[in-house]
């Protein structure tokens, strides 16, 4: 058998930042194909977005139907001269795996390959569906990833019964945090526009700053709600404020700022736009708002499957963990419209960072989780 260890230094070792692939899927087609696995590779293109590898693969037939789900693709790993490892050696020292991706989440993909196999070896693999729903573009725009494997998985018929996403979601300890839901987010870019002139003869200029700097006042005491039992409160952060201005004698012809709200169940994309929009026709000023929103709220309803989990996860580490719905969006917010979706990983306190790594430790226990839920949830009835 080869070990989750194997495999995620098999695919550490290929240099996958976003949106390459260098070999990446290939590793994971070659030992799903060794455990039986039929696969389809799929390449989408277009919409703006780069060309994306994206794998879908089976084993077994008929339901209950599980998925697992995730990316084979990185962050960048800037500065590389400040990294202790090679960030693509796949280097263990005291016990420790460096790399990029190893937490985020090669190693996620290498576990439930690993308890696959064990699953597999114990288990008639007809009695019921495995798969893999793997793509190569998370980290980056994911235009060509997930959001197409889903639509395609509807066209195609294919009904999933829960689907795991193997992101790292526990903060400091394994077992600590399971990923019951994700909150929304919204993005606004706002621009106030005046008129250039110098600043010796301000009354034949506008300066555009003022009535920015108003409104994000206005907006930065904005109290959205108290959050609800699931969902911690909504909270807007502005990230960038910018006038471009390389001259200390002109006002400038425009300003803007960039907000980013994440928001709960309360909430909508469309009401919190409409909500802003309202406080901008307050302020004195002329604005433009452009908004975007990439990830609407979820929450998985299936209790039954989220114990599954939790009891796994308690059975192997002797820890009950929490059911969040903090951090980030993953791509739990497309798969979730296919069927109960909870996020479980390694731990996440060193994803996208300067030497990320993982203890060796971790990764075997993750697999034994993985290989407890497998067990459990196919010897249930749906």
């Amino acid at each position: 058998m080869t070990t989750a260890l194997d495999i995620t230094q098999e695919l550490v070792k290929c240099p996958s930042v976003t949106p390459k692939d260098e070999g990446a899927m290939d590793v994971v087609e070659k030992h799903l194909r060794r455990l039986g696995f039929t696969i389809q590779r799929m390449t989408f293109s277009g919409d703006n977005g780069p060309d994306t590898e994206n794998l879908f693969a089976t084993v077994g037939s008929g339901t209950p139907h599980l998925c697992f789900a995730g990316h084979t693709d990185v962050v960048p790993v800037t500065p590389e001269s400040e990294w202790s490892h090679p960030p693509f050696g796949a280097e263990i020292h005291a016990n420790t795996l460096y790399g990029r991706g190893v937490c985020d989440m090669k190693g996620g993909i290498a576990c439930f390959i690993e308890a696959t196999e064990r699953y597999l070896s114990e288990n008639d693999p007809q009695k019921g569906t495995i798969s893999f729903l793997i793509t190569g573009d998370e980290e980056g725009s994911g235009i060509n990833g997930t959001e197409k494997m889903v639509k395609w998985l509807k066209e195609k018929d294919i009904t999933l019964d829960g689907c795991i996403v193997g992101e790292a979601t526990n903060p400091s300890k394994m077992g600590e945090m399971i990923k019951s839901g994700r909150r929304g987010s919204l993005h606004c870019t706002i621009t106030s526009k005046g008129k250039l002139g110098h600043v010796g003869y301000p009354h034949i200029a506008t300066n555009p700053i003022p009535p920015l700097v108003s409104l994000m006042d206005k907006l930065n005491a904005w109290d959205i709600d108290q959050g609800t039992e699931d969902f911690q409160p909504s909270n807007l952060e502005f990230t960038t404020m910018d006038v471009g201005n390389t001259a200390q004698n002109v006002i400038p012809e425009s300003a803007s700022a960039h907000l980013n709200i994440r928001f709960n169940i309360l909430q909508t994309a469309d009401a919190l736009q409409q909500e802003i929009e309202k406080v901008t026709d307050l302020i004195d000023g002329d604005f433009d708002l452009d908004f975007s929103c990439n990830a609407h709220p979820f929450l998985c309803q299936d209790k039954s499957f989220t114990d599954i989990m939790s009891k796994a996860v308690q059975a192997v580490t002797s820890r009950t963990p929490e059911l969040s719905t903090s951090g980030g969006t993953s791509d739990a917010r497309f798969i979730k419209d296919l069927c109960p979706t909870v996020e479980f990983g390694l731990v996440n306190k060193t994803i996208h960072a300067v030497d990320e790594s993982s203890p060796v430790e971790d990764i075997e226990t993750l697999t034994k989780i993985y290989a407890k839920f497998l067990a459990d949830f196919f010897s249930k009835d749906l």
